[in-house]
């Protein structure tokens, strides 16, 4: 085999193994991370008695989040990642990145936020990211095509995937998300709504400490 070709080889080898090693690290690394990431939320969010403080609309803002991030998910698991999944990805990440800075700027105003759920809220954003990172890694030429660029063009219809993910490990994608995301914020809103069934915005905390404390006074002078 002349010399070319047994470099295209190997190549061609190597670009498949970092496909697949890029696959298996989203289902193994960045799924688990983030169904555990979001877990902890909510058991965070419990513990800050979330019922009682900023109540049924944040839990209603975290419901938005999920949906955010799931959509994507099942675009990737179940269709072709072309060009149109890509910018749908794209845009659910935009898009769930300014509404967790919304969920934190109305949530820290009405309950505690703790150092341990804001680390928790740091990977909830990070690991979106890395997923669409890899997304886009994995279909560069289609990734490409959206500005221009490449020899592929631009495909946005919806199709099945040609070679699928087992159905073993679609049926653990679909079951981590039931799990670990749907079902904790499902009951998590309706602990809220049994408390107040409105969207409305709860009042803030009442703040404390030196911005409300009255100033000293000094020593009243001696008689």
């Amino acid at each position: 085999m002349p010399g070319g070709e047994r470099a295209l080889r190997r190549e061609l080898v190597r670009q498949a193994g970092v496909d697949e090693a890029t696959r298996r690290i989203l289902l193994a690394f960045v799924l688990p991370l983030w169904t555990g990431a979001g877990l902890a939320d909510w058991w965070l969010h419990r513990r800050s008695d979330i019922e009682h403080t900023a109540g049924t609309r944040e839990s209603a803002i975290h419901a938005l989040m999920l949906a955010e991030a799931g959509v994507p998910i099942m675009l990737g698991l179940f269709c072709q990642a072309n060009a149109g999944v890509l910018a749908t990805a794209a845009a659910g990440l935009g898009v769930h990145q300014a509404t967790a800075f919304w969920d934190v700027a109305y949530a820290e105003q009405r309950r505690e936020v703790t150092p341990n759920e804001q680390h928790v809220h740091s990977l909830l954003e990070v690991v979106p990211l890395m997923a669409t990172a890899s997304l886009f890694a994995l279909h560069w030429d289609q990734a490409l095509s959206l500005v221009g660029r490449g020899p592929a063009k631009p495909s946005f219809r919806l199709r099945p995937k040609h070679r699928p993910l087992s159905r073993r490990a679609r049926f653990g994608v679909i079951a981590a998300v039931v799990l670990c995301g749907a079902l904790p914020y499902a009951e998590e809103m309706l602990r809220c709504l049994r408390v107040d069934p409105s969207l409305r915005s709860r009042p803030a905390r009442a703040e404390t400490g030196s911005r409300t404390a009255a100033p000293p006074q000094p020593p009243a002078a001696p008689a």
